[in-house]
């Protein structure tokens, strides 16, 4: 996959925030903008939302398949994570200034052993008798977790057990992304 050069990924960052204000503004999805070159490559994307002080978590919402055009899967993300993340109350417009903006775009999914999974390189997805989970390569990084914590912690993700990676029948993918974010 070819890299997105630094102004669409400004450019994905400006639409983001627009998509968001616009969307809790009015309720209404806005317009999806034309685009050229990376941004209207099919890729996955997952957009996260932290606060800008704390850098705690607000939201995030992704996919793991590319269905459309970057630009489109941006706008479709960053309302998501503001309003639909389960773990969070949906965004009021208020805070979102206090709210910075993390694009993550992803490779295709691949197959691979847990020997073979690299903290901060990988993200993971585990699908284990119908559950899954999956993680941004990001995250172990930011926890500081190793190889063997990362695995559990997917496995927890997907609502299995720490040891679920170990199975037979256990399906592990990885990923690599390009992750960048509005400055602070």
């Amino acid at each position: 996959m070819s890299r997105i050069p630094d102004l669409d990924r400004q450019a994905l960052l400006r639409v983001a925030r627009k998509a968001l204000h616009e969307y809790l503004s009015s309720g209404e999805q806005p317009q999806i903008p034309t685009g050229s070159g990376a941004l209207l490559q099919p890729r996955a994307v997952f957009v996260t939302l932290r606060h800008r002080e704390t850098r705690a978590l607000r939201g995030c919402i992704g996919r793991v398949s590319a269905r459309g055009p970057l630009v489109e899967a941006v706008i479709r993300m960053a309302i998501a994570a503001g309003t639909e993340d389960p773990r969070f109350a949906p965004v009021e417009l208020d805070e979102l200034p206090d709210l910075r903006i993390e694009i993550s775009a992803l490779t295709p999914l691949e197959p691979i052993t847990p020997n073979d999974v690299v903290v901060g390189k990988h993200g993971l997805m585990i699908r284990v008798e119908g559950s899954s989970g999956l993680l941004l390569p990001q995250v172990p990084s930011e926890q500081g977790w190793d190889r063997e914590a990362f695995l559990a912690a997917v496995c927890r993700k997907a609502g299995l057990p720490d040891t679920a990676w170990m199975a037979d029948d256990v399906e592990l993918h990885a990923f690599e992304c390009e992750v960048w974010e509005e400055d602070a």
